[in-house]
């Protein structure tokens, strides 16, 4: 059975959660504050946890970056909070998906199953490297170089790449990256594609030289 810590202080919200995923078969526990969320979260092993951003005690963006410093559990935010800013915030703080309120049980549901079956094919996936030019991917280590420079990537920046690097030389529309890296079934837009590349250039490129993901004009981008 899967165990899901859900973090969230609208106590109706989470007793309406709690009995919908445990009638899904899900063992879940709660905490109401984001200070005990964060113990909970440290404290035991989780498959995955549902996180709010407006927390009291310590908000949920400070919770996510203090969880994806030392363990690699599944988070989803869950917020009332939907602009580009505060989605783009959530990601970089280490989050894998990230749903606005109000939604449907259903929604939320086929958000959790997206992100156990990305579980799946990664863990299946083996031992592998990628490269491309100077660009080198551990996929199981999830490490990436420069020549022998090690670039430190956020989780999304690391699956966005792995994109690039798979289908160099194919042109990638931004509805095919919002796909493969945020999931079907994602609200986040296209511009936030934009934002992510750019911070990919920041990371790879080298100052005077052309980058290596380009620009297809009306189009999404390319790797060559």
């Amino acid at each position: 059975m899967k165990r899901i810590l859900l973090i969230e202080d609208e106590k109706n919200l989470v007793r309406f959660i709690q009995l919908e995923l445990e009638h899904e078969a899900f063992a879940v526990k709660a905490a109401y504050d984001g200070k005990s969320g964060l113990a909970l979260a440290l404290q035991e092993d989780w498959d995955l946890i549902l996180l709010d951003i407006m927390l009291p005690e310590l908000n949920g963006l400070e919770v996510c970056g203090r969880i994806r410093a030392v363990k690699k559990t599944p988070i989803v935010m869950l917020t009332a909070r939907d602009n580009v800013t505060d989605r783009v915030s959530g990601f970089d703080s280490g989050a894998d998906d990230y749903i606005p309120k109000p939604f449907a049980i259903e929604e939320l549901l086929a958000r959790i199953r997206a992100v156990f079956r990305r579980i799946e094919l990664e863990s299946d996936a083996g031992h592998a490297q990628l490269a491309f030019g100077p660009v080198r991917v551990d996929l199981d280590a999830r490490l990436v170089y420069r020549g022998e420079e090690l670039v430190d990537l956020t989780k999304r920046e690391f699956d966005l790449l792995v994109m690039f690097v798979k289908n160099h030389h194919l042109v990638l529309t931004r509805d095919m990256l919002l796909d493969q890296v945020w999931g079907f079934d994602s609200l986040v837009e296209t511009n936030v594609v934009d934002v992510y590349v750019r911070y990919l250039r920041n990371k790879l490129d080298v100052p005077g030289e052309a980058s290596c993901i380009q620009t297809v004009r009306g189009i999404g981008y390319v790797m060559r």
